[in-house]
């Protein structure tokens, strides 16, 4: 069987690898938004195991409405992507910073 400490450090490695994403890689919006999504499924391998482990099935439902906010997000994300691609021609961050009237 496998620990909850175990859990717990795999939660931390991907939270961590997602903090590292988003400070080394500022250029590729399609990164950052995996790196959101990434850190959202660190919480939930976390919340999972202690739902696990307290016999309590409150944090496996809490999961799902996570899920469902973390594909909302991501579909929004994309359009919202996609349609400044098709305006500027590019998704570097730095050059979408600057803001037209």
């Amino acid at each position: 069987m496998i620990s909850l400490s175990s859990y717990l450090t795999l939660g931390a490695i991907l939270f961590s690898i997602s903090i590292a994403g988003i400070f080394l890689n500022r250029k590729n919006v399609v990164v950052l938004l995996m790196c959101i999504e990434l850190m959202l499924l660190a919480a939930n391998i976390n919340f999972v195991a202690f739902s696990h482990f307290l016999n309590d099935i409150s944090g496996q439902v809490f999961v799902f409405f996570i899920l469902t906010v973390a594909a909302a997000e991501a579909a929004i994300g994309l359009a919202i992507l996609v349609t400044l691609f098709r305006n500027r021609n590019t998704i570097d961050v730095e050059q979408l910073d600057a803001m037209k009237g």
